[in-house]
């Protein structure tokens, strides 16, 4: 009788450790197969952020090439209307003054940074429409600055296509130097600078002046922006 007992419960104690041994095996069949699927996921998401960079920074160069293409077509659009001029000459507005732009940004008092902006980045950003004979950083007026380009035609296309740093962007105004344009009546929906109907001798005239003046404005220009910033620091 003793035996039997024993044999009843050495059998339920291997019923139990099969029991145990078999929930182990499920248990790590289950583990396994999640860290798989975790394995596949983690894949998949590194493989569609790998993806979504590809494709973004495709669209960046595309939006640059559309830029790039833009702009040239437009120099090349201004350089025709100016080509039965003389040689060399770019459109002036009345005056005959340095084309000046004025450039303004966010930026806080205590920003050692500048908003992001400097000397260097402006000319930069500025210098792929043409030649920038000049940028004056504000050290006072923070969030200012004034650029002297050596060209109408440049100064044109900065102030229609640059937008600055997309983190901070900058508005772009005329500060001297902006051409007026006349429609024909012989060839409507077509402009023409004001000073087309001149000669080419009066235009190299006109600009023979405007170089002989250039560094004289400058000056003027930089005293100017003294002035506006002893004005601003002596009303606050």
């Amino acid at each position: 009788m003793p035996s039997k007992q024993a044999e009843e419960r050495n059998r339920k104690l291997d019923d139990k450790r099969k029991k145990i041994k078999l929930d182990l095996e499920t248990r790590e069949q289950r583990a396994e197969a999640e860290s798989q699927d975790e394995v596949q996921i983690t894949r998949t998401l590194e493989e569609e952020i790998t993806r979504l960079r590809e494709e973004g920074s495709r669209q960046l160069e595309e939006e640059q090439r559309l830029i790039r293409e833009q702009i040239q077509r437009e120099r090349e659009a201004q350089q025709h209307q100016t080509g039965d001029r003389h040689s060399g000459l770019e459109r002036c507005s009345k005056s005959n003054v340095t084309p000046k732009l004025k450039l303004k940004w966010k930026c806080k008092k205590d920003d050692e940074t500048n908003g992001g902006y400097s000397q260097d980045i402006l000319f930069t950003l500025l210098q792929k429409y043409g030649d920038v004979s000049n940028v004056i950083v504000s050290s006072k007026k923070r969030g200012s600055a004034v650029v002297e380009f050596a060209t109408v035609s440049a100064a044109e296309l900065a102030a229609k296509n640059e937008s600055g740093l997309s983190k901070n962007p900058l508005k772009i105004s005329w500060l001297e130097g902006q051409p007026e344009v006349i429609a024909p009546s012989s060839q409507p929906g077509q402009f023409i600078s004001s000073q087309g109907a001149l000669s080419n001798e009066r235009d190299y005239e006109s600009v023979v002046m405007m170089k002989m003046r250039q560094a004289a404005e400058r000056q003027k220009l930089i005293e100017q922006m003294k002035r506006e910033d002893d004005d601003e620091a002596a009303s606050s």
